[in-house]
């Protein structure tokens, strides 16, 4: 059965950068479009960034535009968020998910990870 897990979080000061890993087993995260999504205390879920399996396009809430990068290691079946400039509004828990489907929209996604929080400090 497939598992992913989100490494990478941490507590930051505003402005630096953290590079979030998502990392699979059990099955092939190339062959899947992974998302990330994020959860802030008291707001809904928020998808943020996916990459396609085919092609690998990518697609950024307007939000992170320039900020976040999302890539593959296909290597090491996993997939990274880059994330630069980092401000205490990005405070949130950090999820990614495997889909079949190339979408922002979480209720596309089937596999989960159990996410990874990030903190970022004024």
């Amino acid at each position: 059965e497939g598992n992913i897990v989100e490494s990478g979080g941490g507590s930051v000061q505003a402005g630096d950068s953290l590079r979030l890993s998502c990392a699979a087993s059990g099955f092939t995260l190339g062959n899947y479009a992974v998302g990330w999504f994020r959860q802030a205390p008291g707001k809904t879920p928020e998808g943020i960034s996916c990459i396609s399996s085919s092609d690998g396009g990518s697609y950024y809430t307007d939000s992170l535009k320039g900020r976040f990068t999302i890539s593959r290691d296909n290597a090491k079946n996993t997939v990274l968020l880059q994330m630069n400039d980092l401000k205490p509004e990005d405070t949130a828990v950090y999820y990614c998910a495997a889909s079949l489907y190339y979408t922002p929209v979480s209720t596309r996604y089937d596999y989960w990870g159990r996410g990874t929080q990030v903190t970022v400090s004024p």
